[in-house]
């Protein structure tokens, strides 16, 4: 649905993206994670033809985003990082001059409105004026737009940037209902959290070069280098430590909590049950005993070096 091959794009003496290179699937989730100055947004930009790329290609559903603009344009629902000025229009004015934009038939515009009003939870801000929505609301009525032509393919940049927790997990809960209806959908952000439990891909780019990019499972695996055991005990956990660091698979044992016990461990599921074994039979009382997942930001902070171009 989306490919990108060797894309780059420069401004004078600065180069944004370098030989940027991925591919998504139809109803791929797509984590586009970075620092600020990454790339991220101008990538985006080049995606929704809004900038041309120096070198490379890129395609939206088999079409060339520098030859083919026009067909892109109606695949694709583009959300920019801001959300712009509209000073005395109303909710459903804005929304029915974007479906005008998109050429939506005129007697079609209204259901095509309240559709995407109710999708995002606007109904009730119908009549109310852009400029006196809190910015949540004005995030929620930005994708309401995104999604007027009911595109194939969304592009949102920083979607959750400066939102209160509340409206950040509603805009979230609101991903994931695009996600089951099936669109594609590259999100980018910085903010770690909130891509973790609904993305099945992500890329980490850092100076406009793409660092690693994949499957999120097979990321965390190859990154991790293995698996994180939590280990909690009764006993002194120094001493626990200290037994651990000498059993199979185990490349290191730190005590990093009170009783609590991080393992940096080599072997599959049934090592741990020999390992848990070897604990008991040695009279360590185990309260718990469990896998940890390495989360979005472990990932982050193992392959980047906090540079920007």
């Amino acid at each position: 649905m989306v490919t990108l091959e060797h894309l780059r794009k420069e401004y004078k003496t600065v180069t944004a993206v370098e030989d940027l290179s991925f591919r998504l699937e139809e109803g791929d989730i797509f984590g586009f994670i970075g620092p600020n100055g990454a790339g991220k947004t101008t990538t985006i930009k080049m995606l929704a033809t809004l900038l041309r790329p120096t070198a490379g290609t890129a395609t939206i559903s088999g079409h060339d985003v520098v030859r083919e603009p026009e067909a892109v344009r109606a695949l694709i629902g583009y959300m920019p990082d801001f959300f712009g000025v509209y000073d005395d229009i109303k909710v459903w004015e804005y929304l029915d001059f974007f479906a005008a934009a998109y050429k939506i038939p005129r007697d079609r515009r209204a259901r095509v409105v309240d559709d995407v009003l109710e999708l995002t939870d606007l109904t009730g801000k119908r009549d109310a004026y852009v400029e006196e929505l809190s910015r949540g609301m004005k995030q929620r009525l930005c994708l309401a737009k995104t999604l007027v032509h009911d595109p194939k393919v969304l592009l949102l940049d920083e979607p959750a940037s400066g939102l209160d927790p509340r409206a950040r997990i509603e805009i979230k809960e609101l991903l994931k209902e695009l996600r089951s209806m099936g669109k594609t959908i590259l999100i980018s952000s910085h903010i770690l959290p909130e891509l973790a439990d609904f993305c099945n891909k992500i890329g980490i780019i850092e100076k406009g070069r793409m660092v690693v990019c994949g499957d999120v499972q097979a990321i965390m695996e190859q990154v991790a280098g293995g698996r994180v055991l939590e280990i909690r005990v009764l006993d002194d956990p120094a001493q626990v430590a200290t037994m651990l660091e000498g059993a199979a698979g185990v490349r290191a044992a730190a005590v990093v909590a009170n009783h609590t016990i991080r393992v940096e461990f080599a072997g599959d599921e049934t090592d741990q049950h020999a390992l848990l074994q070897m604990l008991v039979q040695n009279g360590v009382r185990v309260q718990s005993f469990n896998e940890l997942e390495a989360d979005l930001e472990d990932i982050f902070m193992k392959v980047t070096k906090g540079i920007v171009s």
